[in-house]
């Protein structure tokens, strides 16, 4: 791995962690990669400056293929695979940007602004927003139905913030906890819509087994969670209870 690691610009983050392994060459976007058996497609993509969207995946971390928006279109295969859980193969070769790609990367971001306060689409600096821009998304066009905008907003760790109305459930807070820090204070708890990010047993975080190191804030790809030393005064979000 550290071989494949020293290799890497320290800029980019590839999406999924660097492999060891024999040389893989493949095609993406007509540009031709060679990367290490047992490295994602994206990760290819990446080291030929092809980048996937992305919101789940960071190269900090294991793939968990949740978030839907890296799709890719490989030719001989069916359908549209994630490719951070796609592995690379020889002779690959991969399309990153197609309409069909738009049309679904497109339908997938709307729905995760469905459920994302609208005050704070426009202009934010989060990966959330740089992938809206990346894709061309600004709004959604869903009516209104059932959100998470009213969930009480969680102030009490001294040095970050967890403000449920943004998180996308992608699991990278719960990862981090997990394969960084080995605290295992997060975790998701319910199914399908009620699926929710919860800090011990559905404790806040400064009551929880949170040991206050930062991984989960560096992992947020939303802004759900964030330091408090980034704005001033307190942290708030219209219409929105406080714990």
């Amino acid at each position: 791995m550290w071989s494949e690691v020293r290799a890497l610009r320290e800029s980019v983050d590839y999406g999924t962690p660097p492999r060891d392994g024999d040389p893989v060459t493949l095609t993406v976007d007509g540009v031709t990669v060679t990367v290490a058996a047992r490295s994602s497609v994206m990760l290819a993509a990446a080291a030929c400056s092809r980048p996937i969207p992305r919101l789940c995946a960071t190269d900090s971390l294991e793939a968990f293929g949740s978030c839907r928006v890296c799709l890719v279109e490989i030719e001989g295969r069916k359908g549209f695979p994630a490719a951070c859980t796609t592995l690379v193969e020889p002779d690959m070769v991969v399309h990153t940007r197609t309409p069909a790609l738009d049309r679904l990367r497109k339908g997938v971001l709307e729905l995760y602004l469905s459920d994302f306060p609208p005050e704070d689409v426009p202009g934010g600096w989060s990966e959330l927003h740089e992938v809206l821009e990346a894709v061309g998304v600004t709004g959604h066009p869903y009516g209104d139905g059932r959100t998470h905008l009213d969930a009480a907003i969680d102030t009490s760790n001294p040095y970050f913030v967890f403000d449920p109305a943004k998180c996308i459930v992608c699991s990278r807070c719960v990862r981090a906890c997990e394969e960084i820090q080995g605290t295992f204070a997060l975790t998701i708890e319910r199914r399908g819509f009620e699926s929710r990010v919860v800090a011990g047993q559905a404790e806040s975080f400064l009551q929880s087994e949170c040991v206050s190191c930062g991984a989960c804030v560096q992992a947020c790809p939303t802004q759900s969670l964030i330091e408090k030393s980034l704005f001033d005064g307190d942290y708030v979000r219209a219409n929105s209870p406080q714990t």
